[in-house]
């Protein structure tokens, strides 16, 4: 199993590991409800050190990406700023989904899914030759989520105390999806959570001490249990659960992330999802509560009356919402009224639009 920097620092604080794809990681510190609540509430905070970080530079490093990613880096324009996007195979499938930072115009950040960095990088080396971009692998960077209301307010002093004044005040300023980076660290005000705070990179040797004066600042260490509940209750899709490389963007709730313009710009999968929307017929991504007692879990069926009409592709319990809740894929002509086969009984669901909760708040 690979562990991150801060694998002892959990133990330290009684976390229970499990394994994480190839990764031993915390999945909770005793209570993954109370964990869940502080950062709807107050300040929490998860390793996400698993994650990769890769930077692409080089004179047509837009180029490159302008190509590879389904949105455009062209809306790019300002320095720090972030851009989510999902980069597809030819066939419109997703190979992974990612946040792309412009920090120079021939500098490029992107952080990448851990399940995926393998095939990611594998694929940036493939295409990069053809632009002349050099790809960097950061192995040397761990990455701490820190998340919350109070998020930012907690967090910021002590940036400023491990990467300086300068680096603090930027980040104090940082409008939300913007960056700044100070010598080898980096601070982006992004997040996988629905809350506001910020997503922090630096050396391994920090992550520790790092670490450690969060949690002494009133900053509760989150495990994935809460981060799991936290981005399914702010909408926010799994790589692997809610797409995949025979899933496009356009059935994955993802149609957003799409730039279908201008039309002289080509990118891998586009002809594909062109094709798909024209052929229609396309499968519905949504939002789900169950009307009664139980918990929806991934790959239960739906159905519209005797008809199955599709799947849950997320599901768990929301703590804020204190309701079950999913994702669902569905035909294009699934009704409104629907039910969940849950050991052979079928109980009633309700449509919603994504998210369930968003900053702090239930949204039903």
């Amino acid at each position: 199993m690979k562990k991150t920097v801060l694998n002892q620092a959990h133990r330290d604080l009684k976390a229970r590991m499990v394994p994480f794809g190839e990764w031993d990681m915390p999945v909770n510190y005793g209570s993954q409800i109370e964990e869940h609540h502080a950062v709807r509430k107050d300040a929490g905070m998860f390793d996400v050190s698993h994650m990769q970080a890769v930077d692409l530079t080089g004179d047509r490093v837009r180029d490159l990406l302008r190509y590879l990613l389904a949105n455009d880096v062209a809306k790019l324009k300002n320095q720090g700023k972030a851009l989510y996007s999902c980069m597809l195979n030819q066939q419109g499938g997703v190979i992974d989904d990612l946040i792309v930072y412009f920090m120079q115009e021939n500098w490029f950040r992107l952080v990448v899914n851990a399940g995926t960095a393998e095939k990611d990088i594998q694929w940036f080396q493939q295409h990069a030759p053809d632009y002349g971009v050099s790809v960097k692998v950061r192995d040397d960077l761990a990455m701490i989520a820190v998340q919350g209301p109070n998020a930012r307010e907690k967090a910021i002093p002590e940036i400023a105390i491990f990467a300086g004044a300068t680096l603090s005040a930027q980040a104090a300023a940082l409008k939300p999806f913007h960056a700044a980076v100070g010598d080898s660290w980096f601070v982006g005000r992004t997040g996988y959570t629905g809350e506001d705070g910020f997503e922090v990179l630096m050396p391994q040797d920090k992550a520790v001490p790092f670490w450690n004066a969060l949690n002494k600042a009133g900053v509760r260490p989150c495990g994935l249990g809460a981060r799991d509940t936290l981005r399914l209750e702010a909408g926010m899709n799994l790589y692997g659960s809610d797409m995949d490389e025979q899933t496009s963007p356009l059935e994955a709730g993802l149609g957003w992330t799409l730039a279908f313009d201008p039309e002289d710009r080509d990118f891998v999968g586009k002809q594909a999802l062109e094709t798909r929307k024209t052929e229609g017929h396309l499968q519905k991504f949504t939002g789900i509560i169950l009307e009664g007692r139980g918990v929806l879990r991934d790959h239960q069926k739906l159905f519209d009356g005797e008809t199955e009409v599709g799947e849950i592709t997320s599901g768990g319990f929301s703590p804020t919402l204190e309701k079950a809740i999913a994702f669902a894929r569905l035909s294009a002509d699934a009704g409104e009224t629907l039910h969940v086969d849950m050991r052979g009984k079928k109980l009633p669901v309700k449509r919603v639009k994504l998210p369930f909760a968003r900053a702090g708040k239930a949204c039903y």
